[in-house]
């Protein structure tokens, strides 16, 4: 099976790489996967405030929502917490957030470009997480 993607490096040189990198011609879709480490506990067991950071997200990225953002609480032990899902115009956001770690999970996929830093730097700082890391794949 042969899978075309391709890991890009999050580094400041590479902002505009990265979301020059999506459309007409060019690859299909842009991922990002954004992990919060030692989130504030209080923000990510709000089902209001997981709501409002996709809003304000989709704001930042300029992406456009399509629908409601549909939130669910759910899950026991270390799998217990919300998860996310909110279709935009252009594909979708979605959101994993684990109770026992204070921990989240989100991905940003979209064949609009972005820019995946500007969406570690906001996460990281809307949930109040410590640390953060991300990986991101182009979508062929």
């Amino acid at each position: 099976m042969n899978v075309a993607a391709t890991d890009v490096t999050i580094l400041p040189s590479a902002i505009e790489t990265a979301q020059d990198l999506v459309g007409e011609g060019k690859a299909w879709g842009l991922c990002t996967s954004v992990d919060l480490q030692d989130c504030n506990p209080e923000t990510i067991r709000d089902r209001g405030q997981i709501e409002a950071y996709v809003i304000a997200l989709c704001k930042v990225i300029g992406m456009k929502r399509f629908g409601e953002c549909q939130i669910v609480n759910f899950g026991e032990g270390r799998v217990a917490g919300y998860s996310m899902v909110q279709l935009i115009e252009t594909s979708l956001i979605s959101g994993h957030f684990a109770n026992d770690t204070n921990r989240a999970y989100l991905d940003i996929f979209s064949c609009k470009g972005y820019d995946p830093n500007v969406v570690e730097a906001f996460s990281r700082d809307f949930f109040g997480a410590k640390s953060s890391t991300a990986s991101v794949t182009v979508r062929y």
